[in-house]
């Protein structure tokens, strides 16, 4: 809110509609070059955003037509209340499999085809407000629960179900599994030989290859991007001719028939509500919400890094969310904003979110007037585009960067994968999710505990573990605790400080030696009721053997909690408080060698 301060109210009532609607940021300064560059980029990105939104529908098990409802409406919405440049929205792969997997747990897309759809937008309902929702409240971080690692496998798991779905269309087999699992999927091709088409299999074949030698040629040369975002178009172009040209003599190649022409036609009593399956749809909204989302903002931050602006994450989820909603009530199911629609986007040229209203325009021609030319488009096409876009989605040397870096995030990645293909979209989400929640509890309830030792000629002290040249003080045990202190972790503390200590004690001939226990606490962010107890119990352990406890640099926040607690002044002392290692060692080394307690050994004190 720092913009509106000292501003006159009608300064104040600009900025908030600024602030609400991005688009009155950038449409008074709109001029006719910034439009030749949107206006090519629209077109562009509509020959792809067609052909997809078709194939996406397909794959979601909803009708063509809206796929291309849903590359008309939301991207008008977004260009209007989103804040990125870049962004090129529609339906992608992920949202439209995981719609489709998780919706026909309950219902089938093909025996109760208008529950289905009502579901699916009833679904993308809930999902568009379970994103404006988290944008609202600026709770996205919930997203971040989807690490790297989960995203590698998970989409690499899709990709690989998706291109076994799409067998259904490149063999032109008739009777498939409705399920999502590899085993079940192969099962279904292989006990169906008698139905494969050599006629679909030849078209597939070839449409395929042509595809992704425009996928290849354009990623080796970048400058040429039009050619892999126009080949769908044209191989849908194409194969429509050719089916058209032999109407009627090659029945076993399927067309997907006759679409309805028109815009956008209202869904809002289509919303379903009814207890038998809102779970489901609830459910499904918010696996596809989260999923949307990561990718949309993810993409768009990518983006903004390359031509150097800034993207609102809390804003682009209320404005995905506000488009979902509206969405839900225009017969459009999930959209948002996808990799390749994207890359073709600002590849193109698009200077603004002008380019998402051109490619609706182009979007909205074709649901006037060109519906009756899709008539013979063949299903087999649609399965080789959809292929040739999840293909990129197996990022192997992203996977081996992980093995590189992080063997139990590599662990994660496998978890998502394996259980995408082996079990479904979800469950393979959910178990490598829950995998990373446990290694973050793991670290909480087990936090970084390390010993110090002087680096010689130095006041440094650092790990044992990690400096050859470090060595240890005699007397002294030097411990770092590198977490905050809490519930969790206070038994886990204790027991490992006790051990060290009992190791230390173990260790040396003369226990009489063994004087001073210090803490390291520079790391210690916050400190809880049951974290105060842990200094209490452990000062107490080391008095019965004479050991006395020091604290160096905790924050005023951790002092502060200790201070209140220790109401008798029996173990927060100044004098054993200090602001580093070096001066608590060099301070209390002055303490042994004045105590006749004590039979200092002959070692000299290190530099301090």
């Amino acid at each position: 809110m720092r913009q509106f301060k000292g501003q006159p109210f009608g300064t104040k009532i600009v900025l908030a509609a600024q602030y609400v609607f991005p688009i009155l940021q950038w449409l008074p300064q709109y001029s006719l070059k910034l439009f030749k560059s949107d206006i090519i980029s629209g077109i562009t990105i509509a020959s792809l955003s067609i052909p997809q939104g078709i194939s996406y529908a397909k794959l979601a098990g909803l009708p063509p037509s809206f796929g291309l409802y849903s590359s008309f409406v939301p991207p008008l919405v977004y260009a209007v209340l989103g804040s990125s440049k870049d962004l090129a929205i529609g339906p992608a792969a992920i949202t439209s499999l995981v719609l489709r997997s998780m919706l026909t747990q309950g219902v089938s897309a093909t025996s109760q085809p208008q529950l289905f759809l009502q579901l699916a937008f009833t679904s993308t309902l809930f999902a568009g407000v379970f994103q404006a929702a988290l944008g609202i409240l600026r709770l996205g971080f919930i997203i971040d629960f989807l690490s790297k690692a989960i995203l590698v496998g998970f989409m690499a798991g899709v990709a690989v179900i998706v291109s076994l779905q799409q067998l259904k269309s490149l063999l032109g087999i008739t009777h498939f599994t409705k399920k999502m699992t590899i085993v079940d999927v192969l099962s279904s091709v292989f006990s169906n030989i008698h139905e494969w088409s050599w006629q679909t299999i030849v078209m597939g074949a070839g449409f395929l290859i042509l595809l992704l030698l425009a996928r290849q040629f354009s990623l080796k040369k970048p400058k040429y991007f039009w050619v892999s975002a126009g080949a769908p178009l044209l191989s849908v172009i194409t194969s429509t001719a050719i089916l058209f040209a032999i109407r009627g003599k090659h029945p076993a190649i399927l067309v997907i028939g006759k679409l309805p022409e028109g815009v956008n036609p209202p869904s809002v009593k289509m919303l379903y509500f009814e207890a038998t399956h809102l779970g489901l749809a609830i459910k499904t909204g918010i696996i596809v919400g989260i999923l949307s989302l990561t990718e949309s903002i993810a993409v768009g931050r990518t983006f903004a890094a390359i031509r150097k602006y800034k993207v609102d994450g809390n804003k682009e989820m209320i404005a995905i969310g506000l488009m979902n909603v509206i969405g839900s009530t225009t017969s459009c199911f999930a959209s948002t904003g996808s990799f390749s629609r994207t890359a073709v986007n600002h590849n193109a040229g698009a200077k603004t979110a002008m380019s998402n209203i051109v490619m609706s325009v182009a979007v909205l021609v074709t649901l006037l007037f060109l519906m009756p030319l899709l008539h013979y488009t063949p299903h087999v096409v649609l399965g080789a585009i959809i292929v040739t876009a999840v293909i990129g989605f197996v990022d192997i040397p992203a996977a081996y960067r992980i093995w590189k870096i992080d063997k139990f995030d590599f662990v994660v990645m496998l978890t998502a994968f394996f259980g995408v293909i082996f079990i479904s979209v979800e469950y393979g989400l959910a178990l490598a999710v829950g995998l990373s929640i446990l290694r973050i509890l793991l670290q909480i309830t087990r936090p970084k505990t390390v010993m110090l030792g002087n680096i010689p000629g130095t006041r440094l002290y650092r790990d044992l573990h990690h400096y050859n040249q470090a060595t240890r003080i005699p007397g002294f045990l030097i411990l770092s605790i590198e977490a905050p202190i809490n519930f969790a972790n206070i038994t886990y503390l204790q027991q490992r400080t006790l051990r060290w200590i009992e190791e230390e004690e173990e260790s040396m001939k003369d226990n009489s030696v063994f004087r001073f226990v210090i803490l390291e606490m520079s790391a210690v962010s916050n400190i809880d009721t049951s974290g105060v107890s842990l200094f209490q119990e452990l000062k107490s352990a080391l008095e019965t053997k004479h050991i006395k406890l020091a604290l160096v640099n905790p924050l005023a926040e951790v002092i502060e909690k200790l201070t209140k607690a220790d109401e008798s002044d029996s173990f927060i002392r100044e004098d054993y408080l200090f602001l580093s290692v070096g001066e608590a060692v060099g301070k209390l080394s002055s303490i042994m060698e004045n105590s006749p307690s004590v039979t200092m050994q002959q070692e000299q004190p290190p530099y301090m």
